[in-house]
C-alpha cells in the first residue's frame, strides 16, 4: 500500500513538473494545475508516512500559488508542510513553517486564519518550549486585539499569563495580567475581572509588593458587584494577614477553595506563599496543669516555627 502511493506520488511530481516546462506553443508554466499536481503528491506521500517528501511536495505547491498570486492557498501549503515537520518531532522547524505561513494569511487580508494558526503553533511546542508558546500566544492575542475580536484575544493573553506565572517571570505575568483585566472589563465580563484581581494580588504578593497587590484590589471596587463580593472579602482578608505578618490568616485564604480552585499555576502560587520575616501564628491558649502545661505550648510553637505556607 505504501509503495502504491510512494509510486502514484512521483507520477504527480511528475505532472506537476510538466505543468511548469513552457515551450513554443506553450509560453507560461501553468502554475495553477502544478500546484494542484504537487498538493496530490503531497497528500500520497503523508498517507505513505514519508513525510520529508510530503514537506517537499507542500512547498513545491506553496511555490506555485505564490506565483499565481494566490497567497492564502500558498500559506495552507506552507502550514501543511510545518505539520509534516511535527509529525517527524522537528518542532521548532514546524513552528517556523507555520509562522511563515502566518505572515502570508496577514499579507493575504486573512488575519483571523493567522490567529489561529498561530494559537495552533502554541500548543503544538507548549509541551516543549514554554518562552516560545508565550511568545506566540501573544502574537495571536494581538492579531485578534486590533480586528476588535477581544474574546478571543483575551482567552490567549490569559494562556500567556499562566505561562508567565510558571516560568517565574512575574514582572511580565502582572502586565500581562493587567491588560486581561482591562480586556474583560471592556466586554463587560464582570466575574472574571475579580478573578483577575485575584490573580494579580498573588502575583504582586511573590514579587514583594504589596503596595501593588493593594492597589489592584482599591481599583477593582469601581467594578460593579465587587464590593462585598467573595473575591473582595478574601483579598481584604488576606492583604490584612500579609501586612500584619498573621501565618494562621494567609494560610487559610489561601488554601480556600475560592483560591485552590483556580487555575494550576495560580493555585500553586497561593499555596507557597509565604508572609514577611516568617510571619507568626496566634499562641496556643495555656493548658491547665503548671509547669508541664507550659512546656507543651512551647513545644506546639516550636512545631510550627517556620510557617506553613
Amino acid at each position: 500500500m505504501a509503495a502504491q502511493k510512494i509510486n502514484e506520488a512521483h507520477e504527480h511530481i511528475s505532472k506537476g513538473e510538466k505543468c511548469l516546462k513552457t515551450s513554443f506553443t506553450k509560453w507560461k508554466p501553468d502554475f495553477d494545475s502544478a500546484a494542484s499536481e504537487y498538493s496530490k503528491a503531497a497528500v500520497c506521500f503523508k498517507n505513505a508516512k514519508q513525510y520529508d517528501q510530503a514537506k517537499d511536495a507542500y512547498l513545491k505547491e506553496a511555490e506555485c500559488h505564490t506565483e499565481n498570486k494566490t497567497l492564502f492557498h500558498a500559506a495552507k501549503a506552507i502550514e501543511q508542510a510545518g505539520m509534516m515537520m511535527k509529525e517527524q518531532k522537528k518542532m521548532p522547524e514546524a513552528i517556523q513553517y507555520i509562522e511563515k505561513a502566518c505572515m502570508m494569511y496577514m499579507e493575504n487580508g486573512t488575519p483571523d486564519t493567522a490567529a489561529m494558526a498561530l494559537d495552533r503553533a502554541g500548543k503544538l511546542i507548549e509541551p516543549i518550549n514554554l518562552e516560545k508558546a508565550v511568545d506566540l500566544y501573544q502574537k495571536a492575542a494581538g492579531v485578534f486585539e486590533n480586528e476588535d475580536r477581544l474574546r478571543q484575544a483575551v482567552e490567549l493573553l490569559g494562556k500567556a499569563s499562566r505561562l508567565l506565572v510558571r516560568l517565574k517571570r512575574l514582572d511580565e505575568a502582572a502586565v500581562a495580567l493587567q491588560k486581561e483585566k482591562n480586556m474583560y472589563k471592556e466586554i463587560e465580563n464582570f466575574p472574571m475581572c475579580f478573578k483577575k484581581t485575584t490573580a494579580q494580588v498573588l502575583v504582586h504578593l511573590h514579587r514583594a509588593d504589596y503596595v501593588a497587590a493593594d492597589k489592584c484590589v482599591r481599583e477593582s471596587y469601581s467594578l460593579p458587584g465587587y464590593s462585598g463580593s467573595e473575591d473582595s472579602v478574601a483579598m481584604e482578608t488576606l492583604l490584612q494577614g500579609y501586612d500584619e505578618q498573621d501565618e494562621d490568616q494567609v494560610f487559610r485564604v489561601c488554601n480556600s477553595p475560592l483560591l485552590k480552585y483556580m487555575d494550576n499555576d495560580y493555585a500553586k502560587l497561593a499555596i507557597s506563599l509565604r508572609v514577611p520575616g516568617g510571619g507568626k501564628k496566634k499562641a496556643p491558649a495555656a493548658p491547665q496543669g503548671g509547669a508541664s502545661g507550659a512546656q507543651t505550648a512551647n513545644d506546639e510553637e516550636d512545631e510550627y516555627e517556620g510557617g506553613l505556607c
